[in-house]
Parts: structure tokens; sequence; C-alpha cells
């Protein structure tokens, strides 16, 4: 809004300027100042809030990802985008023999006979971030993790059985 007033503190601040000196606001002037600091601040706030709730969905309700793996053909084709079902995990549903499920890669894929034990076998994990801010990127924006997508074909109880074919 454009009024008498406003232009006439343009044009005295412009002369100010242009001439190098101080000027004096009056207490309109000064109420203006404040709400505009106050305007800002309330946008800040509502960015900080949008950015904490996008994060507590994403990592509690669903995340997105892209397929990255072919191993899942014809069900998943790799590049497919996908949104994570998280819910079951904040829930702590037990897993179903055909749910399709996401988790971390072991970081050492290339593991030698007698390494680990054959009676039960376990993956090896070394990703261990120290800081909290690296821990936030890793484990909540998950940036430079890695994740397998699979079916699962056992629950608690049941004998797998490998062989060759």
């Amino acid at each position: 809004m454009l009024d008498f007033e406003g232009k006439l503190r343009y044009n005295k601040i412009h002369k100010a300027l242009y001439l190098g000196r101080n000027v004096k606001y009056t207490k309109m002037e000064k109420l203006e100042d404040k709400s505009n600091i106050k305007e800002v601040i309330e946008w800040i706030l509502c960015i900080i809030i949008a950015v904490i709730l996008a994060l507590v969905v994403r990592h509690y309700v669903f995340t997105p990802t892209a397929v990255r793996q072919v191993s899942m053909k014809p069900t998943l084709i790799e590049n497919d985008r996908l949104f994570l079902n998280r819910w079951s995990i904040t829930r702590k549903e037990e897993l179903k023999r055909g749910d399709i499920i996401t988790f971390e890669a072991p970081s050492d894929t290339d593991i030698k006979v007698g390494q680990i034990s054959m009676d039960n076998p376990v993956a090896i994990y070394n990703n261990n971030p120290n800081s909290i801010f690296s821990k936030f990127v890793y484990y909540v924006l998950e940036i430079g993790k890695e994740s397998y997508i699979k079916r699962v074909i056992g629950v608690a109880g049941d004998h797998i059985l490998i062989e060759d074919r």
C-alpha cells in the first residue's frame, strides 16, 4: 500500500542516503520495521515447522525411493519409483512371507571363507557415523546409505535351505 506517508518516508530516506545523512524515524516507521521483523520471524518459524513435519512423515510414515537393483524383476524394475510404507515398522508389525522389504546393505560384501561362522552367518556393518550431524544425514536423510529391496521368503521359526541348481 503506497500512501502519502509511504511516499514521504521513501523520499526522506532517498534524500538522506543521497546526502549521506542519518534519518530519524517516526514512531509509525519504527512500528513498520518491527512488523517486518515479526513477519520474517513468522516465515522462518513456518519453514522450520514444515521441514520438521516433512522429516517426521518421511521417517515414520513413508519414504520415497527408487529401485537400483535388477534382482526383483519382474515385480520391480530398475529405476521404478516407490513410496515405502514405514508405518508398519513404526507400529512394530510382524513381517509376513511374501512382503517386500528394504534394509541397509552390508558395508562389507567381499567376505572370505573363515571370516564368519557359517553356522550363523551375519552381515557386517561398519558404517558408524560419529557426529550428531553425520548420524542425522546417514540415518534420517539416508544420504550415502545403500539399501537392498527384497522379498521375505522366511519368517521366525522357518528353516531356509539354499542349494545349487
